[in-house]
């Protein structure tokens, strides 16, 4: 299959979260899958079908992505749908997989466009 620039998208991605694990490995908080698109219960609660998802919060604790309708944290949804935060939270459970594990096919790849990796240390031979 050829890459080309449709194959593509930039997302940010905090640089301290942790790298997206194998598919079917257990979730790890990487965020990537969320950060491209919300799942069916993030789209309504979200109010968007592309982009990232307004659900998906960063947990500074763990240096992790969590989705804010599995941790209980109703703020960012609409007020309007605050009374179905725990049918939500269920289905979004169900929706991701919670526990299973990870079903994101999308590869990263580093833009380059943090701080330059040091030099290798000089090697002295005397």
């Amino acid at each position: 299959m050829n890459d080309t620039a449709a194959d593509r998208r930039v997302i940010e991605i905090r640089p301290e979260a942790p790298r997206k694990p194998a598919p079917g490995q257990p979730c790890n908080g990487c965020g990537l899958c969320c950060l491209t698109e919300p799942c069916p219960v993030g789209m309504l609660a979200s109010q968007r079908r592309d982009g990232a998802c307004r659900m998906l919060e960063w947990d500074e604790g763990t240096t992790r992505y969590v989705c804010g309708l599995l941790t209980g944290q109703h703020a960012p949804l609409p007020v309007w749908l605050r009374p179905a935060a725990p049918l939500l939270r269920r289905s979004a459970r169900r929706l991701i997989a919670a526990g299973i594990g990870c079903d994101c096919t999308l590869e990263v790849e580093s833009a380059g466009v943090g701080p330059a990796d040091p030099p290798e240390p000089a090697c002295d031979r005397d």
